[in-house]
C-alpha cells in the first residue's frame, strides 16, 4: 500500500501538502485526545478517589487556554465536602 502511495506522489507531487496537513492534523487531534484522557478532573481512571474534581484548589487551571481570566488570583468561594 506504500508504494502505491509513494507512486502516486511522484506522479501527483501537489497531493504532498495535503498528505501534510492531514498527517498533522491527525497527530494533533491523538495529542489533545489523550490530553483530556489524562489531565482532565472529569476522567477518573482508578477508583481510589470516584470524585477527582473535589480536590481541585480554586485557582488550579485545568482549560488548555485561559483567555480573560487569571486562575492563580481566584479565591475560593465554594462549600468543603
Amino acid at each position: 500500500m506504500l508504494a502505491v502511495v509513494r507512486k502516486q506522489l511522484r506522479t501527483h507531487p501537489a497531493l504532498i501538502p495535503l498528505f501534510v496537513f492531514i498527517g498533522a492534523g491527525m497527530t494533533m487531534s491523538t495529542l489533545y485526545l489523550a490530553r483530556l484522557g489524562l489531565r482532565n478532573p472529569d476522567v477518573c481512571w482508578d477508583h481510589k478517589n470516584p470524585e477527582p474534581w473535589n480536590k481541585l484548589g480554586p485557582n488550579h487551571q485545568y482549560k488548555f487556554i485561559a483567555v480573560t481570566t487569571d486562575y492563580s488570583k481566584l479565591e475560593k468561594d465554594r462549600p468543603d465536602f
